[in-house]
């Protein structure tokens, strides 16, 4: 599935924010998402992208940690897509 189908899927359509972290490695792609959450209301939701391999597992950790809520982990191509709601 291509990032197009992805949101042709309706993949991150209703998010309130969105953050690109393509070509970052780790831990660049968590300090991107903080940022991003910060900037939001609690129950608003961002969905990022990443290029990073191990990023599916540091937000599944991530989530658990913070007690944000991962709503969706998706895998498109080489990139992992996450929709995390703020808590």
């Amino acid at each position: 599935m291509s990032s197009e189908q992805a949101s042709h899927a309706g993949i991150g359509h209703d998010v309130d924010a969105r953050v690109d972290a393509r070509g970052h490695r780790c831990p660049m792609p968590l300090l991107m998402a903080k940022r991003g959450l910060n900037a939001l209301e609690v129950g608003q939701t961002l969905l990022l992208v990443s290029t990073d391999a191990g990023s599916r597992r540091d937000f599944e950790v991530f989530a658990r940690q913070s007690g944000h809520e991962l709503l969706q982990t998706l895998d498109v191509d080489d990139e992992f897509h996450f929709v995390l709601r703020k808590s």
